[in-house]
């Protein structure tokens, strides 16, 4: 343990303590036939976060949680392995694949580091979980790494417009003024006990994503339906309404 990044020990001390306020939305999650994404449980036909053709294919999700969109994967088809920084985490998941029935790997460990040779994997995808919680310069390299060729990489995160726009105190939610600088975004620590966030503009997820030889096939920015709720108090719905909150990218991995 002594040998993980800071931010990975912060992250996991974070995820540890908060995963109880977690189990009834993963419950929740596993559930579903329908995979919704996001705060607004936008559903899949809006958003279009997975291939259409999953049968047989290699997948690994990158900071899975309680694993409930590993579960949507395994029932389309796909081998799945699921990594996760908390235990805590991990342990409703494993419970959760008892109750519905689903086996898959679960692996405590970090996602800019996974286990698995190169090219293990058809599929990497991530739901607010190393795409938000790792850092983007040794995670995108790693699931560089464990893509085979024309792999495609999709992940769901906050918008950049929303960091900008997102006040410091916690609870508070975002304004229509901007409050932080655009130049030089990364690393975002919220007041408190509040782990280590990565935030990063357009242009620099499309510098990273292309120098580790992935080609962009689509950004979706995600409006929620009037009247959608969320149980986050960060961004409200007139808000995300008028702008995007949260944002999907679609890459492949090119062929050498």
């Amino acid at each position: 343990m002594g040998n993980l990044p800071e931010h990975v020990l912060k992250n996991r001390a974070k995820w540890d303590l908060q995963a109880q306020e977690y189990i009834a939305p993963g419950e929740s999650a596993w559930a579903r036939d329908t995979p919704v994404w996001g705060i607004w449980q936008v559903p899949e036909s809006e958003v279009g976060m997975l291939p259409k053709d999953l049968i047989g294919k290699d997948v690994i999700e990158l900071g899975c949680g309680t694993a409930y969109v590993s579960a949507w994967l395994a029932r389309r088809g796909a081998r799945v392995v699921g990594i996760d920084n908390s235990q805590a985490q991990l342990v409703t998941a494993r419970r959760l694949q008892q109750d519905h029935g689903l086996d898959f790997p679960l692996i405590h460990g970090n996602a800019e580091s996974v286990p698995y040779p190169d090219a293990s994997f058809d599929l990497a995808i991530s739901e607010y979980g190393a795409c938000l919680w790792a850092d983007p310069e040794r995670w995108v390299a790693e699931a560089a790494r464990l893509l085979r060729a024309d792999g495609q990489l999709i992940f769901l995160t906050n918008s950049f417009l929303l960091m900008l726009c997102a006040p410091a105190e916690e609870g508070m939610a975002a304004t229509d003024r901007l409050l932080r600088p655009a130049f030089g975004m990364y690393r975002v620590e919220w007041p408190g006990d509040q782990g280590v966030e990565f935030h990063l503009s357009h242009s620099e997820w499309i510098r990273r994503l292309r120098r580790f030889g992935f080609e962009i096939e689509d950004m979706v920015e995600i409006r929620p339906p009037a009247g959608a709720t969320s149980r986050y108090p960060f961004v409200t719905v007139d808000w995300a309404r008028q702008w995007p909150s949260e944002e999907v990218w679609k890459a492949r991995k090119k062929r050498a």
